[in-house]
């Protein structure tokens, strides 16, 4: 990533949604909600999701459920990953009162400087994409995880000046992917998700990195000793629900991404004991259901923690190709000044 884009991500903004909730042809906010209520409160989708009574989705011509279409998660820029601590305390409060929605809805505040095209087209109750832990935090890590993270090298390491080789950034840096979770958690733009079906296969394209995660269906696991970046993906049918069991990760990548509204801090290690279950429930005809349990004990002192939100269907979002290494000189660039400025104390403080 280039240092304009990092700038970029670091960067507040405050908009009145009123003024950019139709553009680009987007639908406008849905009706406010009813307040929360004790029991109805701690269901997971009671007010950002509303599934149609006993929807049964339509079905492909091999008689799978239909997921196909476009899925962008625009809808997710407002909603960090973990639960905000300050100023408010939520607690184990997963959804915002009326009272906190109206504040939102009057000043929709996202993290990052986020493209016209890319402005979300709803705001949502929901106050953080982890929602177990009850409290909506990034778990703990162990010791190990600790010491892992130590090791981490990125430019968006706080305090790293050095930079040698390719070895002292991370495979966002380097274009190649931002891995599994972050794959499927917003960023501030290119959030657009495209789900495919052909017979015994589902992918998913992502438009940020420009990932292609092909799911083969029923079919065996790869040996243990494949490792890849995005992991090896598996997927079955639970009546209408996939479920995708992801393993076989080469533990190159991390839990979060600095790009990720609300992560706690850019870097937080996996390792390739990492399982990652998700489950894509079709529940009316724009809405599906999307839970995410990640499991990593090697370096999570919990064992595990689970992101949820809705994704709404959206067949006119315009996906672009995202070229990366196209002109992207941002390695060499880092390399070339930190040399420079080892080797030149004086001129690096002036």
């Amino acid at each position: 990533m280039t240092k304009q884009i990092l700038a970029l991500g670091a960067i507040s903004i405050a908009a009145v949604f009123a003024q950019n909730a139709g553009r680009g042809g987007r639908a406008a906010a849905p009706p406010e909600p009813a307040e929360p209520g004790t029991a109805k409160e701690r269901q997971l989708w009671a007010y950002d999701v509303k599934p149609v009574p006993n929807y049964v989705p339509p079905k492909t011509p091999w008689g799978d459920p239909d997921l196909q279409g476009i899925w962008p998660i625009n809808h997710l820029i407002a909603v960090p990953l973990t639960r905000p601590t300050r100023p408010l305390q939520y607690g184990d409060r997963l959804y915002r009162t009326d009272k906190e929605f109206a504040a939102l809805t009057a000043r929709a505040r996202g993290t990052g400087a986020v493209p016209d095209r890319d402005y979300p087209d709803r705001l949502m109750r929901q106050l953080s994409l982890i929602v177990d832990p009850k409290d909506g935090q990034f778990p703990e890590l162990t010791e190990y995880g600790k010491k892992l993270q130590a090791e981490m090298k990125s430019s968006y390491k706080p305090g790293q000046t050095v930079f040698d080789a390719i070895e002292d950034f991370s495979a966002w840096d380097r274009c190649i992917t931002r891995g599994m979770p972050v794959s499927m958690e917003p960023r501030n733009y290119n959030n657009g998700i495209r789900i495919m079906q052909s017979p015994g296969y589902v992918m998913i394209l992502v438009e940020m990195a420009h990932e292609v995660r092909v799911v083969p269906i029923g079919m065996p696991p790869l040996p243990s000793e494949i490792k890849e970046w995005l992991g090896e993906s598996r997927g079955h049918w639970e009546g209408n629900t996939l479920v995708v069991e992801t393993t076989n990760f080469n533990g190159l990548v991390g839990h979060t991404s600095a790009g990720v509204p609300g992560s706690p801090g850019p870097l937080q290690p996996e390792t390739p004991n990492m399982k990652i279950t998700e489950r894509f429930t079709r529940v009316a005809p724009d809405t599906i259901e999307f839970t995410m349990k990640v499991e990593d004990p090697t370096v999570l002192a919990t064992g595990s923690y689970t992101v949820a939100y809705p994704m709404y269907l959206d067949n006119k979002y315009e996906m672009y190709e995202y070229a990366c290494h196209e002109g992207n000189t941002a390695v060499r660039n880092y390399i070339e000044t930190s040399r420079y400025e080892r080797t030149h104390p004086k001129d690096a403080k002036k």
